[in-house]
């Protein structure tokens, strides 16, 4: 081969290394500026960014007509002194910048914004900003926690000013929740970027820390209008219970079918006395149950062992393998038969079982065990807040009438936003006609009361099968 035709390959390839080299040079370089000033965002650095002095990209792609809509909000906060040209001003979650951009535009020049983040941090220091703007928080992963960043960034006495699509008044309470600094100043409905859209805009003004709402007059007034909402308890006895409950179920209004859930910490369903994982878990809340495509934390209270080891399989759930008590201690768990011999309740051939803080000595007793009791109410508390979304159901063989007035005497109760309760009574037997069911004392109209009461005192409960 002729030399000199491999010169020109030659020099081709070096110079293609050449540039490669420079290019990762440049890359290198560029990577480390964004890890040390990118992330920052400090007001007033020379490198960031979300700041929209720097990301001219964004104004030439930016709609005119968002910018000239914020604007026009802006000055409107400007006139009711929420805002002033010399507020340094953040504007959270903006996606293209218009919002800054407005701001600018009508001489609040110290004004930065950030686009949607996975971090749950802003990048500022306490105490930053004079105002702050959002309208996409509904969208946002971690709401509670960018609460407290808000709290964290906002001066004493600085504004936040938030624009929502929430309709309904639970939503908004939520939303209102998640701000432990915040007071409310004004709410309106306004229209939104578009005329056909409208919206609801939140002013908040930052001051000292908010006490607990939990069980208080604005939240209880809210379940109030929720259970005026709810489908109506079955006031008469029925007849044939195993199909008159059942089919109840059809008509239950559930709570995420009327209001939104977005504003919440954590999503948590629990279910007391489990049994099967079929039973209830399995066939119903995953299958039926609308969850607004939140994901759902589980927890099967189950203190019959002959169910543990299915559990063990079920990594999504988490089984706590005691009985649901009102304190701590060792009880009887007692299996049920019915006078004739066969075990109540037959399911894998097991009967349901009942627990006693002392040892029963009626005839229809079939196995007794010792298990371990624990307080429902106190672990409720060490478990979920106020700003979690709660759903139970309980199905614990008539021990609902010790439970239920332990989750009120505690507050535990007003921790749980919906509950599904099987209230037992001495109930008409489908095998045997003319007769109730023994090992029930209570009656229907006892069993009507508890759920009356619980409605009353503000409790969205449901009757179960």
């Amino acid at each position: 081969m002729d030399p000199s035709s491999l010169k020109p390959s030659l020099l081709k390839n070096i110079l293609v290394r050449f540039l490669s080299f420079g290019v990762l040079i440049f890359a290198v370089r560029f990577a480390f500026l964004v890890a040390i000033s990118g992330q920052s965002c400090s007001v007033g650095d020379d490198f960031c960014l979300f700041n929209v002095r720097h990301t001219s990209s964004f104004a030439v792609q930016s709609d005119k007509r968002y910018i000239h809509y914020y604007a026009s909000v802006f000055q409107d906060l400007i006139a009711y002194g929420y805002l002033s040209p010399n507020s340094k001003s953040l504007c959270i979650e903006t996606l293209t910048g218009e919002e800054v951009q407005a701001l600018k535009r009508i001489g609040v020049l110290d004004s930065v914004g950030i686009p949607k983040r996975a971090s749950r941090k802003l990048p500022f220091k306490g105490n930053t900003f004079d105002f702050e703007f959002s309208s996409g928080l509904e969208g946002y992963r971690f709401p509670v926690e960018l609460g407290s960043e808000i709290c964290r960034t906002l001066k004493p006495g600085g504004f936040l000013v938030v624009h929502l699509t929430v309709k309904d008044a639970y939503s908004f309470q939520s939303f209102l929740d998640l701000f432990d600094c915040l007071r409310l100043i004004r709410s309106r409905e306004t229209d939104g970027p578009d005329p056909s859209t409208k919206i609801q805009e939140i002013v908040m003004k930052k001051e000292k820390q908010k006490q607990s709402s939990l069980g208080n007059n604005n939240n209880s007034e809210l379940r109030r209008e929720i259970i005026r909402n709810a489908e109506p308890l079955i006031e008469q006895e029925p007849l044939k219970p195993w199909i008159t409950l059942k089919r109840n179920i059809q008509n239950i209004k559930y709570l995420t079918s009327m209001v939104g859930i977005s504003f919440k910490r954590k999503y948590v369903y629990i279910d007391v006395g489990a049994r099967s994982y079929a039973s209830s878990i399995g066939n119903w809340f995953k299958k039926q149950y609308p969850k607004q495509n939140k994901n759902f934390e589980i927890y099967a209270i189950e203190a019959d062992k002959a169910f543990h080891e299915e559990y063990k399989a079920k990594k999504s759930v988490k089984l706590l393998p005691y009985a649901a008590w009102i304190r701590n201690e060792t009880l009887f768990f007692e299996i049920t038969r019915d006078p004739k011999g066969k075990s109540m309740g037959m399911q894998r051939g097991r009967g349901m079982g009942r627990i006693h803080p002392v040892q029963s000595s009626a005839s229809y007793v079939d196995d007794v065990d010792k298990i371990q009791g624990f307080d429902l109410a106190e672990w409720l508390k060490s478990v979920v807040g106020e700003r979690d979304f709660v759903v139970m159901k309980m199905d614990v063989e008539g021990t609902e009438f010790h439970l239920m007035p332990r989750l009120i005497e505690t507050g535990a109760i007003y921790l749980i936003d919906e509950v599904f309760l099987e209230c037992h009574y001495d109930r008409w037997q489908k095998c045997c006609p003319g007769q109730r069911i023994p090992k029930y004392h209570n009656t229907y109209r006892q069993c009507l009361d508890l759920f009356t009461s619980l409605r009353a005192r503000g409790v969205l409960v449901h009757q179960w099968r």
